[in-house]
């Protein structure tokens, strides 16, 4: 992979901090581009007063956006993740002099790195953002109109995803785990809305297995009480392409489908490797006492599906389990959507446990 620095560091202790970055990438495989738009990972460097995004060329570009304060923030997310909106950047470093970094995350929260030289935070901040940076993401869809034709009006499994879908809408969980509504301005949360496509703020994912081989399952950024037209808001997950990455969907030839929920690949992996599974919902939430995912790999990647896959395929019974996305969320199992809900609601937390 290949990684390139935008950007200019406006002090002495930043520019340190960004050689020894530099150098902590070439340790680690990484080289560097003739052009920095080619670059796999750009660490973006910019002021706190003036945070400019990189331009990608490529959606696959993992940016950092990196900046410095001379005293931490007194609210971490209040404070930095307005920045990364305004940065379009896939995480926020928020580099504290002498030997601290904060990452924010859009729907992960924010925690701290830190090193006792700069060398040794650089080091920790790569060994942070390498697997990140190196998640493969699943998702593009490649459409295809072949759903029959006894689907095109849904079945009882769409209506199913329907009534799940309202009574979620009950709980007033959150688009991330945290209250982002209350840390953006009113402008900077259009963009956010913008940049995700997100209609009522999405706050999970839902879908209900079919058959063997494909699923229904909520499509990316609708408003879960609004999951009405089968074939747009609800879609028939038909498989998965590896070369390139992209969930097979089919769908009607006469409706223009939204993209299905980036989560595809990981409940795509679930119900491959568990066949008692019958349904999956992925939420903005928590429970005490669940196991969770390790590292903090971005939604729709491979590695984040093959550690929920695991994870589940470790608990006492797979078909019936819930498991933790860290600082994320949950995703429950179980033989329908409203047995699940029956089971987890009474136990979810509305603030997930940063860490």
């Amino acid at each position: 992979m290949q990684y390139a620095v935008a950007g200019r560091a406006a002090s002495p202790s930043l520019e340190r901090l960004v050689f020894e970055l530099a150098g902590a990438l070439d340790r680690a495989g990484f080289a560097r581009p003739v052009d920095a738009a080619a670059a796999d990972l750009v660490v973006n460097v910019f002021e706190a007063d003036e945070p400019r995004p990189f331009r990608r060329r490529s959606r696959g570009t993992f940016v950092a956006a990196l900046h410095e304060r001379v005293e931490p923030p007194a609210d971490v997310l209040r404070e930095t993740y307005p920045l990364l909106v305004r940065a379009l950047a896939n995480v926020g470093l928020c580099f504290v002099p002498p030997g601290e970094v904060w990452f924010t995350t859009m729907e992960r929260g924010a925690y701290a790195v830190h090193g006792s030289t700069p060398a040794e935070l650089a080091a920790r901040v790569v060994e942070r953002l390498e697997p990140l940076a190196r998640a493969r993401l699943v998702i593009d869809n490649e459409f295809r109109p072949d759903l029959e034709p006894e689907l095109w009006s849904g079945d009882e499994m769409t209506e199913e995803i329907r009534r799940a879908g309202v009574r979620l809408g009950e709980h007033g969980l959150l688009p991330a785990p945290f209250p982002v509504e209350e840390l953006l301005d009113e402008r900077d949360l259009r963009h956010v809305m913008r940049l995700y496509g997100i209609g009522g703020l999405s706050y999970g994912n839902l879908s209900r297995r079919k058959d063997e081989r494909r699923f229904w399952m909520s499509a990316s950024g609708v408003d879960k009480t609004q999951l009405d037209v089968p074939g747009r808001d609800v879609l028939l997950v038909a498989g998965y392409e590896p070369e390139p990455p992209r969930m097979v969907v089919s769908v009607r030839p006469d409706v223009e489908p939204r993209r299905v929920s980036v989560d595809a690949i990981e409940h795509w992996m679930i119900y491959r490797e568990h066949p008692d599974v019958g349904a999956i919902l992925h939420v903005h939430a928590w429970m005490e006492g669940i196991p969770a995912t390790d590292v903090n790999y971005p939604c729709g990647t491979e590695e984040l599906a093959r550690g929920v896959a695991d994870l589940i395929g470790r608990e006492p019974d797979p078909a019936q389990a819930v498991v933790g996305l860290r600082n994320h969320g949950i995703t429950a199992t179980g033989p329908t959507l409203t047995e699940v809900l029956d089971r987890i609601e009474p136990h979810l937390l509305r603030q997930v446990p940063m860490s």
